[in-house]
């Protein structure tokens, strides 16, 4: 046994036992001696859910990251298969050097093959590429009855979809098959654009958008007035040239957690100012190792401590594209009236492109994430008006960055959920799942 597990974003606080598997023939005893003594139990890879989707409400968990292996790799194809305790970092690391990259990444290169099906994970090119989903060719679920199925489109097609996506909640995944896509160099040519205010991050979004492969803003979120949402625009493609090797980044680690957030009102409006005119020229041109476009706080190990022992939230949503403009508006001056903001602040338009998983979160429009260093309070007054503001757009937040969205929302904005509780495993609840649909 292992632990105490928790989630990245250390709120809500419940600590989880974990009962380690080490090989794929000790998921089905381990699974089925934790379900049986607790009642329930959950698969855990390497902790990178940010709310209460990946702790078990009973606070015991199935450990699956030491299932690392590649299985198979066809390097002419790049197709990889591996066990889904293997993470993003682990990839990469094989398959940039032979040409080949992850087709979908979020903001953290640490989180496992298994997490990224559960959740469907998202990246800067999902108006180009859709979700991780999309490039998942199949899958192994582990059921608690002991059964084992393969899923794809074609096989167990009904468990695939309600796999991805689905919080980790129809069975245990133990291996995960997916397409790479084909580059040519690990180098990202980039293009950083500062923008005055929102409208012209839309104007930007709508333009550039279809060029490049990857877009994304970082957004001052505790600007006021004319110069609302201003931020940096940035976009990029795959350069041509430049070879294949891995990138060499020093790596850091925030070594203790202080017993106070690190993260205020002073801290955030210099932190947002300097960075804001950190780039003097309206438009800065560069080519960067990928690492440093996907993953720049990957650099800075266990940096949530800096929101110290209370932790923080995130707050994700996504609004339709018909009311995204001025739903975000309203969202960027809830969040300024009220004193609050946050330092890492990713406002990016989702494309069209649909996911195969029941319960994928991103849809065509814009979405916006935010963290916030957790104050009781505070964070719940802010959240139910910013949460006013998503239901009347439409909209809907994010399971896997969520530690506070009501049922009434949740089933409004995910009505599929009714489908996955008809699939998941009985063995399997989540502190997230039962909060949403339980009661």
């Amino acid at each position: 046994m292992t632990g105490p597990l928790r989630s990245w974003g250390r709120y809500p606080d419940f600590p989880q036992a974990g009962h380690a598997v080490q090989w794929r023939d000790r998921v089905r005893p381990v699974f089925a001696q934790t379900a049986q003594a607790h009642g329930t139990t959950l698969a855990y890879g390497n902790g990178r859910s940010y709310g209460d989707s990946c702790l078990a409400a009973t606070g015991h968990v199935v450990h699956t990251r030491g299932l690392d292996r590649f299985i198979a790799a066809d390097w002419t194809t790049g197709v990889v298969r591996a066990e889904a305790g293997a993470m993003f970092a682990d990839v990469l690391e094989i398959a940039v050097t032979r040409g080949w990259m992850l087709p979908v990444t979020p903001g953290t290169k640490y989180v496992t093959l298994g997490g990224a099906v559960a959740n469907d994970v998202h990246g800067k090119n999902h108006h180009v590429r859709g979700t991780f989903g999309r490039h998942v060719r199949r899958f192994s679920l582990l059921r608690s009855d002991g059964e084992s199925l393969e899923c794809s489109p074609h096989d167990n097609a009904e468990y695939f979809a309600a796999t991805i996506g689905g919080l980790g909640l129809t069975g245990v995944i133990t291996w995960v098959e997916i397409q790479l896509m084909p580059i040519r160099s690990s180098q990202i040519s980039v293009k950083s654009i500062r923008f005055e205010n929102l409208d012209e991050f839309f104007t930007l979004s709508q333009e550039l958008d279809n060029q490049y492969e990857y877009s994304v803003a970082w957004i001052d979120c505790v600007s006021r007035g004319s110069a609302l949402g201003r931020g940096r625009f940035i976009v990029g493609d795959h350069a041509e040239q430049g070879g294949l090797q891995l990138p060499a980044r020093k790596k850091h680690t925030v070594p203790l957690t202080p017993p106070i957030s690190l993260i205020n009102p002073l801290t955030l409006r210099a932190f947002n100012t300097l960075y804001y005119y950190r780039q003097q020229q309206k438009t800065v041109a560069s080519e960067v190792d990928y690492d440093s476009y996907f993953y720049p706080l990957d650099s800075l190990l266990e940096w949530h401590r800096i929101y110290g022992k209370r932790g923080f939230q995130q707050y994700q949503c996504v609004l339709p594209q018909a009311e995204s403009r001025a739903g975000m508006r309203a969202i960027l001056d809830t969040i300024g009236k009220s004193g609050a903001g946050s330092f890492l602040a990713v406002l990016k338009r989702c494309g069209d492109i649909a996911s195969p998983g029941l319960l994928s979160f991103p849809m065509a429009g814009a979405s916006l994430a935010l963290d916030f260093p957790q104050r009781d309070e505070g964070n719940r007054r802010l959240f139910e008006r910013l949460d006013a503001i998503v239901r009347g757009a439409g909209g809907r937040l994010y399971p896997a960055k969520d530690a506070h969205m009501s049922a009434s929302d949740f089933q409004r904005a995910y009505p599929a959920w009714h489908r996955l509780e008809a699939l998941r495993d009985p063995a399997l609840m989540s502190r997230f799942w039962q909060r949403t649909t339980q009661t």
